[in-house]
């Protein structure tokens, strides 16, 4: 199996600009809201594997 790896050849990549604080600032928003969702707990329900109760006359 061959390995998917596609070198570029480019010295950057994306504007040679600085960022604006207002870009900046929404990046961090973006960055802090992704780790806040993956730190929260997933509710899980966990079906219980039950075997069905044997009725004896």
């Amino acid at each position: 199996m061959r390995a998917r790896k596609n070198e570029l050849d480019v010295d950057f990549i994306g504007d040679t600009r600085q960022l604006t604080k207002e870009e900046e600032k929404r990046i961090s928003d973006i960055i802090a809201g992704n780790k806040r969702k993956l730190k929260q707990p997933t509710k899980r329900t966990s079906k219980k594997l039950t075997t069905p109760k044997r009725v004896t006359a």
